[in-house]
């Protein structure tokens, strides 16, 4: 097996399976590519197109092929000296009754050998919940839907188990229930075998009795008479629509024996008793953290990895679990057992979002992250610090919106926190209180009181979350945790400030190892991982899921691991995240495009150059209003779309036009217009301001889905189409300029370079689905094959075989020298000159031989006017790299572009090395 040298991520689904990714192995070898990333492969819901909603972690998803063609991809990869890292899911399972442990739990409750695998409030201060789950599946209220005759009790003949349907839904009844329908039968048989079930609540081992009474059922149906008598005892519990009074009654009867409270599915968010996925009803969490399910859940996993088929694991939303550390210490265990000692290291990557100053903790024996914090640094790198103020006065100017973009993140808090999140919210509060009245100290605590608190304390957390464990908390959590603490107290009044105290010792300031052993112990450590899982959804769905569609200074700060706050950054910052992640976590991966990216790598490339040009922008904007005036509908008190919601949508236009876009050929504009519908309604919704998920605002999202239209379709809509047409274009060439040079930087940073299916053309995706189209690989594999020159790539650069070969030269000089890439010192260089500002440059260096970098930045006004992404020679001036003093004499060959050879001097002159490709990369042994 080959060492973690690159990355592709590939997303299964039914119409992509793992045969068809055996198809492009000859492709991702000759681009340089070391190991296939795949999304998770273990069994999902039928159908899924990302395979998160898993029902089944014990096998491959049939659905891309199952073993079969999993064993397949791996000889594949295994003939091409390639490995695969799998993409698994500790946090979540899918909610249906294909997931077999799902079914256990519905059929016998806290008797199930599965009860303790799911995350479940089984013990719910709610008389209705105890001892039960509920089941929010109803488009109503339960009394509606009973009385609509909706609900129906079927007999699954071959399986011998009755279950109740409700449209899609198949819902299993508990065995015990069954001798109730058995008993309306009229037969001997069938009311002697409905007198064992009902006997199973009191028998000692109910579940494998049960399966023996199933299996006489079964034999009993098959016997033909006994088909119509159960038909006929099941008319007496299927409500007719037209009848009311002892159906409903007895159907009522047979459900409120059951281990489920059916309920309408909007009464989730307040009521629900086991913890989602985020606020997904369809998605429960599991309890990694018990050894069983641990086991269980991994258990397909480690044997691929002990057969020698996996080569590496993602591990999906790591913050989600009661304890990552602890849990990423035992996979690395399980991982060293099952490997051989003589194997290559197994990467281990989480997906973790760091914070400002936030760092992953070496202590848990992860490789590094997926690498949303690389695409952070680019971003930030590649914004111009000049234009942030420019551009959030004009974007508060416009739309009325806050400029500061804390405001909306503690505003988006609350409301999750008090919609969407409540029940976690509630679980919260509720043991905090049970904690008051614990101590005699703190019984006069109110609930309230609680609430506005930690309310407060939540929507100021500046990370996901902390770690407090039974020491307390570490520095930096306590850093982290102080500074909510002072959040929270700006915000109320003096009075709550010894709440918040109280607050910050049951939240981990006092230790858990201080108290002794017992119940209120344990309550302790359940409300502080309930909190540690409140903070992390609570950030991602303000922050990602609101925020980010609230705020529009400018839609490039915009993305999984931003903080649009930090607008951007220096050179020197760059180069500081480069040499500290070659420092802590040398194999981390780096993206810049996941398929959960807000915007695809290029659409996120070409916007920076919008803050370089903000007075441009702000003029362009005023000019875009006027022309669209009569596209927009007044409604009310308001117009269809907002000034926000339109400014968001110019930005997204500039962003991602297509550069090969006819705007005179209406079949495209109206595919281009299909696609931002797409981003348009996600947004409108996201937002929740006016329209959402829950409660879709049609008369808004038509009007603003009118607009749209229009503004493609409509002759008296040419003028603001042409005028958006032709700001596109005038900043694509710094764009892609900024593309290749985001490219290279991730391709010759410390770390390893992940590259997202389809990348290696231009990527001006917008969010999902629209980064999850099928890729046109023919047209990629041809291109790779076709021999052409720097000259012709560069005149052609709009279809985006430039930056495949960017890709492809580089990644064939990581395989040449891997150590190099892998464990080379990183040394920043510096500029001088008149543009020394515009551009980066780097070392790197393992044992004397040495790459050097470089790349231009915010050379917006460098390419104006020109029809290429590259700086012309004479625009670069005087400016020089500074070469230290011991390598002044080393001869520097060019790998991208004409191969040339440089003579060591004490400084290099930026024009000559740029002049043969837009980016350089030279190296020197």
């Amino acid at each position: 097996m080959t060492p973690l040298r690159a990355t592709v991520r590939l997303q299964f689904h039914p119409e992509f399976t793992l045969d068809d990714a055996l198809l492009l192995l000859d492709y991702f070898a000759d681009l340089g590519i070391s190991h296939v990333y795949a999304s998770p492969l273990l069994t999902a819901k039928p159908g899924s197109t990302h395979g998160y909603d898993v029902i089944d972690p014990t096998r491959i998803d049939p659905e891309l092929g199952g073993e079969p063609a999993f064993d397949r991809l791996v000889s594949g990869l295994r003939a091409r000296n390639m490995g695969l890292i799998l993409d698994i899911v500790p946090n979540h399972m899918a909610v249906t009754h294909l997931n077999p442990w799902w079914r256990s739990v519905l059929e016998w409750g806290r008797a199930s050998p599965y009860a303790e695998f799911f995350d479940i409030q089984w013990d719910s201060p709610n008389p209705l919940l105890k001892g039960r789950v509920l089941l929010p599946i109803l488009a109503t209220d339960y009394a509606a839907e009973l009385s609509a005759g909706e609900l129906k009790v079927v007999l699954d003949q071959k399986a011998g188990q009755f279950c109740l349907h409700y449209f899609d839904h198949r819902v299993p009844l508990t065995p015990p229930s069954y001798g109730s329908i058995l008993q309306h039968t009229q037969d001997a048989r069938l009311n002697d075998l409905g007198i064992r079930f009902d006997a199973l609540e009191d028998a000692a081992d109910p579940l494998s009795q049960a399966s023996a009474l199933c299996q006489e059922l079964v034999a009993l149906c098959q016997e033909g008479p006994t088909d119509d008598l159960i038909h006929y005892a099941l008319a007496h519990f299927n409500p007719d629509p037209q009848e009311a009074g002892e159906r409903h009654d007895r159907l009522h009867q047979l459900l409120e024996r059951q281990h489920y409270r059916l309920a309408n599915w909007r009464t989730a968010n307040d009521e629900i008793n086991w913890r989602r996925f985020f606020d997904i009803n369809e998605l429960i969490s599991l309890r990694a953290e018990r050894g069983d399910v641990f086991e269980a859940s991994h258990a397909k996993v480690f044997q691929l990895i002990s057969d020698g088929k996996v080569d590496g694991l993602r591990i999906d939303h790591i913050d989600g679990l009661a304890n990552p550390r602890a849990y990423c210490r035992r996979l690395r265990r399980r991982v060293e057992q099952i490997c051989a000692p003589d194997a290559l290291p197994f990467p281990i990557h989480v997906e973790k979002i760091l914070g400002a100053g936030e760092v992953l903790e070496p202590q848990w024996g992860a490789d590094g992250t997926t690498g949303y914090e690389f695409m952070n640094q680019v971003s930030l790198l590649q914004h111009d610090p000049m234009g942030g103020h420019p551009l959030q006065a004009h974007w508060h100017r416009l739309t009325g919106r806050p400029a500061n973009f804390m405001r909306e993140v503690e505003q988006a808090r609350r409301l999750v926190l008090t919609h969407s999140l409540a029940s976690d919210f509630d679980s919260v509060s509720d043991n905090l209180l049970q904690i008051a009245r614990a101590d005699l100290a703190t019984r006069d605590i109110t609930l309230n009181a609680i609430r506005r608190g930690l309310l407060e304390l939540v929507a100021h957390f500046p990370v996901y979350r902390t770690y407090a464990a039974a020491a307390g908390r570490s520095q930096a959590d306590e850093a982290v945790f102080q500074q909510a603490l002072q959040g929270a107290k700006n915000s109320l009044p003096e009075a709550d400030s010894a709440l918040l105290e109280q607050l910050n010792a049951w939240l981990g300031a006092e230790p858990l190892a201080q108290l002794p052993p017992g119940p209120y112990r344990s309550l302790r450590q359940r409300t502080l991982t309930r909190f540690h899982q409140l903070t992390a959804p609570a950030a991602a769905k303000a922050v990602e899921d609101t925020a980010f569609y609230r705020y529009g200074a400018l839609l490039s700060r915009n993305d999984v691991g931003f903080d649009p706050q930090h607008f951007a950054s220096s050179i020197e910052a760059f180069h500081a995240f480069n040499v500290a992640r070659a420092l802590a976590c040398p194999n981390s991966l780096l993206a810049t495009a996941t398929h959960d990216h807000k915007r695809g790598e290029d659409t996120r490339a070409r916007l920076p150059v919008v803050s370089e040009r903000s007075a441009w922008y702000t003029e362009k904007t005023r000019q875009w209003r006027n022309l669209a005036a009569p596209l927009r509908s007044q409604m009310a008190e308001e117009q269809a779309p907002s000034p926000a919601d339109e400014l968001m949508l110019f930005q997204s236009i500039l962003a991602s036009w297509p550069l090969d876009l006819d705007i005179e050929d209406s079949a495209q504009r109206q595919d281009y217009a299909q696609r931002l519908q797409g981003w348009q309604e996600k947004a409108l919704r996201e937002a929740k301001l006016h329209s959402g998920w829950t409660a879709p605002n049609r008369t808004y999202e038509e009007a603003c889905q009118q607009y749209l239209k229009a503004l493609f379709e409509q002759p008296e809509a040419t003028p603001l189409r042409t005028s958006l047409a032709k700001a596109a274009d005038e900043l694509a060439p710094a764009g892609a300029l900024n593309g290749l040079a985001q490219c290279l930087l991730k391709l010759c940073c410390p770390g390893v370079p992940d590259f997202y299916q389809g990348t290696e053309f231009w990527d001006f995706s917008l969010v999902d689905p629209d980064n999850r189209r099928p890729v046109d690989y023919p047209a990629r594999i041809a291109a790779l094959a076709e021999p052409v020159s720097e000259r012709e790539l560069l005149m052609h650069w709009r279809d985006g075989r430039i930056k495949q070969y960017l890709i492809a030269r580089t990644l064939q000089q990581r395989k040449a020298d891997p150590q190099l890439f892998s464990s080379g010192s990183y040394l920043p260089l510096e500029m001088e000159g008149s543009q020394k500002h515009q551009a980066l440059a780097f070392l790197r260096e393992y044992q004397g031989r040495l790459l050097l970098v470089l790349v231009p930045r915010l050379a917006s006004d460098l390419v104006a006017r020109q029809a290429f992404p590259q700086v012309a020679v004479e625009r670069w001036g005087d400016t020089r790299i500074q070469m230290p003093g011991h390598l002044k004499d080393r001869t520097w060959t060019s790998v991208l572009g004409p191969t040339q050879q440089h003579s060591g001097q004490e400084t290099l002159t930026v024009g000559t090395l740029l002049a043969p490709f837009p980016v350089a990369l030279l190296i020197s042994s």
